[in-house]
């Protein structure tokens, strides 16, 4: 292993720090902070960069902090632990600007606000595990994604943290994907993702509803195949297999932000693409002439119907924002994007402008494929207005923002 003295800096998105190595090559390290000196150890070298791994702190930030989790460093979940929480926030501020200022040539991005989480640790109301060959549930390791056995977290909801550690798989009963979920009721929901494997025999102590996936198919082998999720004072359905937010206090802020640009905008035609279970549509249908909405995914789409059953006005269109897009009449001043990590595909982009809403509110969890769609929406005679930074995920690398772009 090649070692190098470096300082670093900058934090960058997924990257950790950056760093120059003496030969001018960039190099990323995990779990550092800015202006550290650091010992490091080149693990991958490819054309442009380097990836390296951390073996010593020569000079620490003075404001490093001991990471409350034993697996700090090993797994790939959290990244910034060592870090304290009021420079997180100042540190995702400066890298979501950059992405926007290096891919989308938006110069001094305005951001209005960064919105603290209330709960920086025990906030999230979904985790997923790996369970392995030997039945022991499992995370992925930050270096080479190897799964490794869980032993403490510090970030999942308290009923979720009451219940995993005491969950027991027999050896070859059930290896795959785990997840579980909970309501502000600390009702819990599992979900056992299913590949090829004959149905585990279970034993439940518990109090929760247990649901085996196989594609689209689900079996409830407990309880219900859904938990109500209540934002707002209204109770929405999400099922085994349906999109929602991870963290309740965030995903407020987040409604409440997208409701006052909606109410500002004088919003009377609305679209919403990506809409998942109806999470904004529930809340704005009240606010507008008509609604029309855009799912792919078909569990996501019955609980929308449900959830939004009792309005005459709301369109629901099954199918891929690139497929229903180009086809849609309908004359929407406002349309909402809320896509997944991966962002908006060309194609239903192109599609969008030409429609011509008069603003576009782009809901983001990834700085970096939201400056790749925001360029080609400025290309496209959009200009981004304003931006909204809320902490929905502590102790992560990940962001998420409301951006409001408004036709030229």
């Amino acid at each position: 292993m090649q070692e190098h003295t470096i300082v670093i800096q900058a934090l960058v998105y997924e990257g950790g720090g950056f760093g120059r190595l003496p030969d001018g090559r960039a190099v990323f390290v995990p779990f550092v902070m800015p202006g550290e000196k650091l010992r490091i150890g080149i693990i991958e070298e490819h054309a442009g960069y380097t990836r390296a791994e951390l073996l010593e702190i020569e000079n620490p930030h003075p404001r490093r902090q001991a990471a409350r989790c034993a697996h700090f460093g090993i797994c790939g979940g959290c990244h910034y632990q060592h870090i304290p929480y009021d420079l997180q926030l100042e540190f995702k501020r400066d890298i979501f600007a950059e992405q926007l200022e290096r891919i989308a040539h938006i110069s001094q991005p305005k951001i209005e606000k960064v919105v603290p989480a209330q709960q920086p640790w025990d906030y999230r109301n979904a985790i997923q595990f790996q369970v392995s060959p030997l039945g022991e549930l499992c995370y992925s390791m930050a270096r080479d994604q190897s799964l490794f056995a869980v032993r403490e977290c510090h970030l999942p909801m308290k009923a979720l943290n009451d219940l995993w550690p005491r969950l027991q798989f027999e050896k070859g009963a059930f290896s795959g994907r785990l997840e579980l979920r909970q309501n502000v009721e600390r009702d819990v929901l599992m979900v056992m993702e299913m590949e090829d494997q004959a149905m585990p025999a279970l034993e439940s102590q518990a109090n929760l509803s247990i649901v085996a996936l196989a594609g689209e198919e689900q079996v409830v082998l407990a309880g219900d195949d859904h938990l109500l999720m209540n934002i707002q004072g209204r109770e929405l359905k999400v099922s085994a297999g349906s999109f929602f937010q991870v963290n309740f206090n965030a995903a407020e802020a987040l409604l409440q932000e997208v409701q006052e640009l909606v109410e500002c905008l004088s919003c009377r035609q609305l679209l919403d693409v990506y809409c998942g279970v109806g999470f904004f549509s529930a809340f704005l249908a009240d606010r507008v002439t008509q609604v029309a909405a855009v799912e792919s995914n078909p569990v996501a789409c019955r609980d929308f119907a449900l959830n939004l059953d009792e309005y005459d006005h709301v369109s629901l269109y099954q199918g891929s924002a690139e497929a229903v897009l180009p086809n849609l009449k309908f004359p929407a001043d406002v349309a909402i994007l809320d896509p997944p990590r991966a962002g908006v595909r060309l194609a239903a982009l192109r599609a969008l402008t030409a429609m011509q809403p008069a603003s576009v509110i782009y809901v983001s969890c990834n700085p970096a494929t939201l400056a790749r769609d925001a360029r080609h929406l400025v290309s496209a005679g959009y200009d981004l207005s304003s931006s909204a930074l809320l902490d929905m995920f502590p102790q992560t690398f990940h962001m998420e923002s409301v951006n409001l772009f408004t036709r030229r």
